[in-house]
């Protein structure tokens, strides 16, 4: 499996991004259908920026490839000439092609995947720029984007409040959300370790703290999903995808804090929500999207499987008496390689397959949510974990 994987990352996944880079107007081609034609007028999606900042940032730190480093240098520079709103601050969701403001929504979502990659980049290239850039978004997020009691979400360009149609689904209107809480974690946890700044501990701790005490629900072991503004879950939603990713990027968090005492208490919730998904979810190949009341949504999607490959491994290399985890992850592979890659010469991954591995004609290849960062993180970690 690793020496698949590494191939795949090598001769796949590497190649199908560079080939994106647009080195008239800057920044990566927005959008690539599902006829693998490429819309080279298509918005650029800052999240679609800020993570492949992250993924070239740290495949270089991985396989030393100068032209990685490139690549993300590459992206940096359209973040920092066009993402980074130097009238009020912060990082629009999307601008044009040319680098002009689109949607100038500001949502902290964004910035923590900002924080996620520029904090990587600084890691790869040493660039103090880089890293300032990362901490003043910290200091942003905390001054404008929270409350006393946690984290809040969307909002105009100037920090007013406004609705979060952007990461509220399934018929709701959250006022907080498990996803944008998990990745701010992740942020945090990035430029924690990369600074060692005492605030961002501090942070850290506090989403520890709410994730455990509001997000996780201990009865069904698994996280509610979609909250008002005093933590009411708004919809009976189990996101497999989001809770097997969560089990092993708190364990990040952790182990980066090196905390042993919470270690030992946040570990024994993320091995019930990896034991969940695995009895629940998984069915011997391939996990499902999500159930909402019980129902459960039977595509594959793409981001769902690669995850699962990584919370699985990591679950494996903390129990590795549960072998069943690792052949959870080695199945997941397999199942990737069968039906979720694309084989057509310049494509990547599906969107999704249906439960019969059949893929959604109905969905590109690559637009502002679809991205290196899941699988390409894959990849990574499974090189890195080394696990056989």
């Amino acid at each position: 499996m690793v020496s698949e994987i590494k191939e795949h990352l090598l001769n796949g996944i590497i190649p199908f991004w560079k080939g994106l880079r647009d080195d008239e107007f800057g920044g990566y081609y927005g959008y690539m259908g599902y006829d693998l034609a490429v819309d080279k007028k298509y918005e650029k999606g800052c999240i679609l920026n800020s993570r492949i900042l992250w993924f070239f940032s740290s495949a270089y730190k991985v396989l030393v490839d100068k032209t990685l480093l490139s690549e993300a240098t590459h992206a940096y520079e359209f973040l920092k000439k066009y993402c980074i709103d130097d009238e009020y601050g912060g990082v629009f969701w999307s601008v044009s092609y040319d680098g002009k403001p689109l949607d100038t929504t500001k949502h902290t979502y964004n910035q923590a995947f900002t924080i996620y990659g520029l904090s990587a980049y600084f890691d790869a290239s040493g660039d103090w720029e880089a890293l300032k850039m990362a901490i003043s978004l910290y200091e942003l997020i905390e001054k404008k984007m929270r409350d006393e009691r946690g984290y809040l979400e969307a909002f105009d360009r100037e920090f007013k409040p406004v609705s979060n149609e952007k990461l509220s689904e399934n018929g709701t209107d959250a006022v907080r959300s498990m996803n944008t809480l998990l990745h701010v974690m992740e942020g945090y946890t990035e430029l924690y370790r990369v600074s060692g700044d005492g605030r961002v501990r501090k942070s850290l701790y506090e989403i520890l703290k709410i994730v455990s005490t509001k997000i996780y629900n201990p009865k069904l072991r698994r996280q509610e999903v979609f909250f008002d503004k005093d933590y009411n879950s708004l919809v009976d939603l189990y996101s497999y995808g989001h809770d097997i990713e969560a089990a092993w990027l708190i364990n990040r968090t952790t182990d980066i804090l090196g905390d042993g005492d919470l270690s030992a208490k946040i570990g024994r919730m993320t091995e019930e929500m990896a034991s969940e998904v695995y009895k629940v979810a998984f069915d011997g190949k391939s996990i499902p999207v999500e159930g909402q009341n019980s129902v459960v949504k039977e595509d594959r999607v793409w981001w769902v499987q690669a995850e699962g490959i990584n919370g699985f491994l990591d679950a494996y290399e903390r129990h590795p008496e549960k072998k069943e985890y690792l052949e959870a992850a080695r199945a997941l592979w397999d199942y990737i390689k069968e039906f979720v890659i694309d084989k057509r010469p310049g494509s990547e991954w599906f969107w999704y397959v249906d439960k019969n591995g059949v893929p959604a004609k109905d969905e590109p290849i690559v637009e502002p949510w679809k991205c290196p960062y899941h699988n390409g993180r894959m990849c990574l970690e499974v090189i890195t974990r080394n696990v056989t």
